[in-house]
């Protein structure tokens, strides 16, 4: 099985490295007494006696500065591993650490865990109640974190609660609290790590598609106002072949997005939606269509600025959701009857009831910025 990392991560001076050397069995993590932590930077540990890795994080603490300088050690790391494919830097657990003897876990510690682990959002967390001493204490300190993880949304990935000493604590010459719970702690994080793995590349497939995304729509946005630019000029729009070679450049653009290669399949994938959104019955159809609505006030140089970017739009949004379901592997480069036949529907049935209401919003003294930025407005007014 692949080996997990386990993330360490909670308030400065809760006791994480001092965990981390109990479970390693060796000082490999420096600790230190006092009101600043002694981690300055995310660090892995390994050896060949524990099944995991351990991933030492930056301490959260009361100066904003400081604390907001953790959360975005720990978004930095996991961003450059769902970029890098670096699986040494995957997250497949988390223990968050909870200082026993405060007998206090309030709801800020809990949201910036939720802040900086934000990319992990179905991975496992194990809450480990760091000097934890008082034995009669422990019950309440497992209700306290059952209590303060009820409230917050981050609760679904609680997987348990366990209470620890990592190191022998002396309380005089005759009394003591022996170290305690580290094999539990080792045990219940072995067992949750398949799934955790399993949750770490979810997260990471989820996070990609998230940005893959933005970078779409904020693509089809710009080419959009290109489209109505070209739409613009005093040229008889008899039909969209004029919009070719901007939507040829927005499809291919979007294909590398979606990382579609430029195999044979990829081509002919590509040209059928460029036929389709062009020359094609349905935009063709279309164009008519709009052209017939009675009582249009609108200058035609406006109209066809309108007809031309949001062409160049519907191209746009329809590809990236046909290139989205290529790259998840629910579809593939061979079917293009489906990808035609969606294309056609969104021509037929959505396009017009959108610009409908991109020409409701426009004026004869609208320009191409402001046209452009109704249409992008009507057409992604879902998200």
């Amino acid at each position: 099985m692949e080996k997990g990392n386990v993330l360490v991560i909670g308030n400065s001076g809760v006791g994480k490295s001092t965990l981390i050397n109990a479970v390693l069995g060796e000082n490999v993590a420096e600790t230190s007494w006092g009101n600043t932590g002694t981690t300055k930077e995310l660090k892995i540990y390994e050896n060949d006696e524990v099944p995991f890795r351990i991933i030492d994080t930056v301490g959260f603490e009361p100066s904003f500065v400081k604390e907001l300088r953790a959360i975005n050690a720990v978004k930095k790391w996991s961003k450059d591993a769902a970029k890098n494919g670096e699986n040494d830097k995957k997250i497949s657990t988390i223990w968050f650490c909870v200082d026993g003897t405060s007998r206090k876990l309030f709801a800020k510690t809990i949201k910036d865990l939720s802040s900086a682990t934000k990319m992990w959002e179905s991975v496992p967390i194990i809450v480990v109640i760091t000097k934890s001493y008082s034995v009669p204490e422990r019950k309440e300190n497992i209700q306290m974190v059952q209590n303060a993880f009820a409230k917050q949304k981050i609760s679904k990935n609680l997987h348990e609660v366990i209470p620890v000493v990592a190191s022998t604590y002396v309380l005089n010459d005759t009394a003591f609290a022996a170290p305690e719970g580290i094999a539990e702690l080792i045990d219940t994080t072995n067992n949750c790590l398949p799934e955790g793995i399993k949750a770490a590349d979810r997260d990471i497939n989820t996070y990609k598609l998230k940005r893959k995304n933005v970078l779409s729509q904020s693509l089809i946005g710009t080419v959009t106002t290109a489209g109505v630019v070209v739409g613009a000029i005093p040229i008889p729009l008899a039909d969209a072949a004029i919009l070719t070679p901007i939507e040829i450049a927005e499809v291919n653009a979007l294909a590398g997005i979606y990382e579609i290669g430029k195999s044979e399949n990829s081509k002919n994938f590509i040209n059928s939606i460029i036929e389709v959104g062009t020359v094609g019955a349905a935009a063709k159809a279309l164009i008519s269509a709009i052209k017939a609505i009675p009582g249009i006030n609108i200058a035609g140089a406006v109209l066809n600025a309108v007809i031309a970017g949001s062409f160049v739009c519907t191209i746009g949004e329809t590809s990236r959701y046909l290139f989205e379901q290529v790259y998840l592997g629910k579809k593939t480069l061979d079917d293009i009857d489906w990808a035609k036949k969606i294309l056609e529907s969104k021509l037929a049935n959505e396009t017009m009831d959108k610009i409908n209401k991109v020409i409701e919003q426009v004026s004869q003294n609208s320009d191409n910025k402001s046209i452009a930025e109704i249409i992008a407005k009507v057409f992604f007014e879902k998200g």
